[in-house]
């Protein structure tokens, strides 16, 4: 696979996420006032990227791009103002993924094509280059926020260490990244020569400790255990560096136990800060967690129904608890928290309030699904002794009924 990733310059023109809402209609169409068959702008870039290569079950394209750096549009108010997302899709298929709608934009509304075509931005060292003018004195720049910079393809390719590389060359910019690779670790050099001249934290995203749910929940994502070990080797080298246990999924990991196992965890790896986030499903990702709940956690299929069917986040009471429960997690063990998870956030620090004691059979009064050992690593989280087994290689096998 031979993908350009720098020199000359960038043809054609893609556009962030601001440009592409303005090529929405009222109803929400692409393009309405164009005729159908003659897609413009993002669309267009991606019906004329070339085929690079193939992997399991995926596919790769080279994405011509008119700047590397987007203005972010954001409901849920993240604190920052650029951001970066070297590649357009995200081959690890997190069944809770936010991001899927950004392949709507390219008139790709299957939701699965998002982990299963990927677009490489060509030219994204030199875009960089030019592009980081824009940047003024205290605006943020953001890696990673709707794909992850630190995919298998990657590996391979190099872009995001390319755009380190770069950001390495400058002083004074504040910059935050967002993965659940562990491969981020094998750019720790790198990233200690952007932290030396810019204020640089990073957020490597473990939604839970167990194994087994990983595997079924994030099915292309490195193990848990391999990325504790980065923010281990990170924060040896130096580096902020902290563990985004997010989404809280509920009735299955919003639960002390399983919040209590990964503080623990964090602690030993000497995590820079500790947050955790409720659960939401935008459109494009509510119909694929769901169908992921039903197979896995039937019992909970009701209850994710009522509680999403007209939202897309948790209730404010919902939210209010988990908040009070993470804050009195990261209190117990001597973490410090954080307000979000946004990559860079001028309201962190130690928690200072008492945290409300709210018992965890107040937010869902249900019975455990399954509790039959099937973890297997001390914490409680409510998952399927058959999935478990699965994904170690095991044969599954019970006396008990269905």
């Amino acid at each position: 696979m031979e993908i350009s990733i720098d020199g000359g310059k960038g043809q054609g023109y893609a556009s962030g996420m601001s440009e592409e809402k303005a090529n929405m209609g009222r109803n929400g169409e692409l393009f309405p006032i164009l005729p159908s068959g003659l897609p413009k702008g993002i669309a267009r870039l991606a019906a004329e990227a070339a085929p690079t290569g193939e992997g399991h079950e995926v596919r790769f394209y080279a994405l011509e791009a008119k700047s590397i750096l987007n203005r972010t549009v954001s409901k849920r108010g993240l604190d920052f103002t650029w951001s970066i997302n070297p590649y357009r899709g995200c081959e690890f298929g997190c069944r809770y993924c936010y991001a899927r709608y950004t392949h709507e934009f390219m008139e790709k509304r299957d939701p699965e094509l998002f982990e299963q075509e990927i677009y490489v931005k060509q030219q994204a060292v030199w875009l960089l280059q030019r592009d980081l003018r824009r940047v003024k004195p205290g605006e943020e720049i953001a890696i990673g926020t709707a794909t992850d910079p630190y995919q298998p393809v990657e590996r391979r390719l190099g872009v995001t260490r390319g755009l380190l590389e770069v950001l390495a060359e400058r002083e004074g910019l504040e910059i935050g990244i967002v993965t659940k690779s562990a491969l981020i670790a094998r750019d720790a050099e790198v990233l200690r020569a952007v932290a030396r001249g810019n204020r640089l934290v990073i957020g490597v995203t473990i939604t839970t400790a167990n194994v087994g749910l990983a595997r079924i929940l994030e099915p292309r994502a490195p193990r848990p255990d391999l990325r504790f070990e980065a923010v281990r080797r990170l924060r040896k080298a130096g580096l902020a560096v902290g563990i985004l246990n997010s989404p809280l999924l509920p009735g299955i990991t919003d639960n002390g136990p399983a919040l209590h196992r990964m503080a623990v965890l964090a602690k030993e790896v000497d995590a820079s800060f500790f947050s955790a986030q409720p659960l939401f499903l935008k459109p494009c990702s509510k119909g694929t967690y769901l169908a992921f709940v039903e197979k896995h956690f039937p019992a909970l299929k009701e209850d994710y129904a009522r509680r999403f069917e007209t939202a897309e986040f948790a209730s404010p009471a919902y939210a209010r608890r988990m908040r009070d429960l993470v804050r009195a997690v990261v209190r117990k063990h001597g973490l410090t928290g954080r307000l979000s998870d946004a990559p860079l956030t001028r309201g962190g620090g130690r928690w200072l309030a008492e945290a409300q004691e709210t018992a965890q059979q107040e937010l869902w009064p249900l019975k455990p699904v399954v509790a039959d050992g099937a973890c297997g690593d001390g914490t409680q989280e409510r998952i399927p002794a058959k999935a478990v087994a699965g994904a170690r290689g095991l044969a599954y096998s019970s006396s008990k009924a269905s």
